[in-house]
């Protein structure tokens, strides 16, 4: 299954894990090489809280080589703009309450359902994608059904909207 992403989230994808494997792993395996050599590794906390970062890399490496290999960079700009696709950011109404919700379909990776930015996977992105301006739906939710209606469709580059962009600071495990 191919996981969508914009450019931006693909670059940061390949950054992290290029950080971890020649950066953090060499930096962790030196810490746990200096500790095997005090001695006694049965009670040698440093050796173990190594040992156990290294566990933690090796399963971020095999999660980003993974997400890497299925990665399908999209260019929203490209995108009908009519429609709702990956990277639109869809301006909907609850039409019981009169509410406007907003939210922008991106990858898994990019998403911060917190500030608006849902995952392409998530059940109200499916319901969303295809759908054109004045188009209404229903979703089950898990607090009952709602019915939606498509207000607006606009395509602003996604990683204009994040609010939590990771940095080499927040690649590592210190």
């Amino acid at each position: 299954m191919q996981e969508p992403m914009t450019l931006e989230g693909y670059d940061l994808l390949l950054e992290e894990f290029k950080y971890l494997r020649e950066v953090e792993k060499p930096r962790v395996t030196y810490e746990k090489q200096v500790a095997a050599a005090q001695g006694d590794r049965s009670e040698n906390a440093d050796y173990h809280a190594a040992k156990e970062q290294l566990r933690h890399i090796e399963r971020r490496l095999f999660y980003l080589n993974s997400m890497i290999e299925k990665a399908n960079v999209i260019n929203p700009a490209h995108l009908d703009h009519s429609r709702v696709h990956f990277g639109a950011t869809v301006k909907i109404e609850n039409i019981a309450t009169g509410e406007n919700e907003s939210y922008t379909i991106c990858g898994v990776l990019e998403a911060e359902p917190e500030n608006g930015l849902i995952s392409v996977h998530s059940p109200l992105a499916k319901h969303l994608l295809g759908k054109v301006e004045e188009d209404q739906f229903f979703i089950n939710l898990p607090n009952g059904k709602k019915e939606y209606e498509v207000l607006s469709i606009s395509y602003t580059p996604v990683f204009e909207l994040k609010k939590n962009i990771r940095t080499k600071k927040d690649f590592g495990f210190h």
